[in-house]
C-alpha cells in the first residue's frame, strides 16, 4: 500500500523511509525483478560459496528483498539438489532446493531456485538465491546483511530497507 502511512491487516505502523533508504511497504505486488549493481557474497564454513556482480534482486511488498546470483558465479561443487523438497510460488513458479555442505559442515535447503521460471522471471532461471539464516554470511557490497525472521522467506535486510517485515511470529495474515 503505497505511501498509506500504515499497513494493511496489523497494528504496527510502516517505517517511514529515511534518505537513502526503501520501505518494504512500498514494493509492488506481484513482485518486481530487477538487476542489482551492488557485488553479492555468500559465505559457508569459511569458504566463499557465491560471489557475482551480476545478480537479481526480488522486491515484493512486505518483504526485504530476496538477491539471486548465476550458478556460474557459485561453487556448485558444494551444492547438491535436495530431493524432497520443493515448492511452488504464483508469480515465480516451481522452486527446487539445494543442499549445502563444505568440509564436515551441512546447511539444509540452504538455497532454491526456479529451473523453469514463469516469464516475468525468466531472467533468474537457475539463479541461486540463499537463506541468509542457513549460511554464515551473506553481504550486499561491503554490508553483511541480517536474515529476515522466520523460516519461510529469505529475504536480506540491509540498512537501506524499513520495515516491518513480514515472517515472524504474527506475521502470517499480511
Amino acid at each position: 500500500m503505497r505511501g498509506a502511512g500504515r499497513c494493511t491487516g496489523m497494528n504496527k505502523k510502516r517505517i517511514p523511509p529515511k534518505p537513502g533508504q526503501e520501505s518494504v511497504w512500498d514494493y509492488p505486488r506481484p513482485p518486481k525483478l530487477e538487476p542489482v549493481s551492488a557485488h553479492l557474497t555468500v559465505r559457508f564454513n569459511g569458504v566463499v560459496i557465491a560471489s557475482t556482480n551480476r545478480g537479481y534482486r526480488v522486491l515484493e511488498t512486505s518483504h526485504p528483498p530476496v538477491y539471486y546470483v548465476p550458478q556460474e558465479d557459485t561453487r556448485m561443487e558444494y551444492l547438491e539438489q535436495d530431493p524432497k523438497f520443493q515448492s511452488h510460488c504464483e508469480f515465480k513458479g516451481k522452486a527446487r532446493y539445494w543442499n549445502l555442505k563444505v568440509g564436515g559442515r551441512a546447511s539444509q535447503s540452504a538455497a532454491w531456485s526456479y529451473p523453469s521460471p514463469t516469464p516475468a522471471f525468466a531472467p533468474i532461471k537457475d539463479y541461486l538465491a540463499f537463506y541468509p539464516s542457513r549460511v554464515d554470511q551473506c553481504f550486499v557490497g561491503d554490508e553483511e546483511v541480517q536474515a529476515q525472521e522466520g523460516d519461510f522467506y529469505g529475504g536480506w535486510i540491509t540498512s537501506k530497507i524499513v520495515g516491518p517485515f513480514k515472517g515472524g511470529p504474527g506475521t502470517w495474515g499480511w
